[in-house]
């Protein structure tokens, strides 16, 4: 067990890039789109998450679903994509995101281990209970988290908050794991102990806080924790 870990109680993860493939909803329809389907993803990824902090600065709240369903619209519009039913299967894909390959075994060996284990997410609840039910991982979770309480979208502290919240921790007790560095950084600042899954070999932020581990998957992940 890493030393920065002995104390922690709870692993509370991301979901979205961290849990679930965001690029599953374009992939499933690779055989329509062509070639297109990577920059669908990528472009309604990029736009999903400016959305979010763009409305959490301005306070022009919109949960995730529809910040989701005018990301999709930008990037369909950005390949000159007119296609009301593609659009309308893409939002539903988009509700039972694939699971990364890893995620099961790990989040297995934890809750074996005794760790209460949970979600933190900008998805709406909603959403996250269909990824959360396609994924089978309903059983080992005692908390599935969603900013939809607070109104805002990471990474305000309000919605960290919910975690302590939640599993009545302090920060310090609970391991955040996250890929994306962004979220990972805040994260930190916030005081959790933070464990980023740099699952496709980003730079590092250059933000306030940093991880205490990098980890390349979350097979990785049990063996930090003992």
């Amino acid at each position: 067990m890493r030393p920065e870990f002995v104390s922690i109680d709870a692993v509370v993860f991301d979901a979205y890039g961290t849990l679930f493939d965001t690029a599953s909803a374009a992939r499933r329809h690779a055989a329509h789109l062509g070639e297109r389907w990577a920059s669908l993803a990528q472009i309604w990824r990029d736009k999903q998450l400016q959305y979010t902090w763009l409305r959490g600065l301005s306070g022009q709240w919109a949960d995730f679903w529809t910040v989701t369903s005018e990301a999709l619209d930008f990037a369909m519009d950005s390949l000159s994509l007119a296609d009301p039913d593609l659009r309308a299967d893409l939002m539903r894909a988009y509700l039972t995101p694939d699971a990364f390959p890893d995620v099961a075994d790990a989040l297995q060996h934890l809750h074996q281990s005794g760790k209460r284990l949970g979600i933190l997410s900008n998805g709406s609840s909603t959403m996250l209970d269909g990824a959360v039910q396609h994924a089978g991982l309903g059983a080992m979770l005692s908390a599935v988290l969603s900013v939809d309480t607070v109104q805002t979208f990471k990474p305000h502290p309000k919605v960290y908050q919910l975690a302590v919240d939640a599993f009545e921790l302090p920060a310090q007790r609970i391991l955040f794991v996250s890929s994306n560095g962004w979220d990972a950084w805040s994260a930190k600042a916030f005081g959790f102990r933070v464990a980023w899954c740099n699952r496709i070999g980003q730079t590092r932020e250059r933000l306030p806080g940093r991880p205490d581990q990098t980890i390349p998957g979350l097979a990785s992940l049990p063996s930090l924790l003992g």
